[in-house]
């Protein structure tokens, strides 16, 4: 048997989510199982700058965990206008779908 190792895009709201009462126990489970190795994890500079304005303990999640970055490109920015263009995910922010774009062209 073959282990698969599946590849995740975290955005900022998972780390915000680490200290959320509603999204704790979840979150805490992913982090412990990024921990152990059983995700490949990747983030874009959109998550670095985003966490900048958090709260010092979410800050500190990045440092523990092991991920690889990603580049927002001109064709993610452009996937993300087309995706509020076409309101594909109802009301929300450019970041927001910044991040959906970047982890699909990844």
């Amino acid at each position: 048997m073959v282990n698969k190792i599946t590849s995740l895009y975290l955005d900022t709201s998972i780390f915000g989510g680490y200290y959320d009462e509603i999204f704790m126990q979840e979150t805490r489970l992913l982090f412990e199982k990024i921990k152990a190795g059983k995700y490949i994890v990747f983030i874009s500079g959109t998550v670095v700058e985003e966490l900048e304005d958090a709260p010092e303990n979410v800050k500190n999640l990045l440092k523990d965990i092991k991920y690889q970055s990603i580049e927002v490109t001109s064709e993610c920015e452009a996937l993300a206008d087309e995706y509020l263009k076409e309101k594909v995910v109802g009301k929300t922010s450019r970041d927001d779908c910044i991040h959906i774009a970047t982890a699909t062209n990844n």
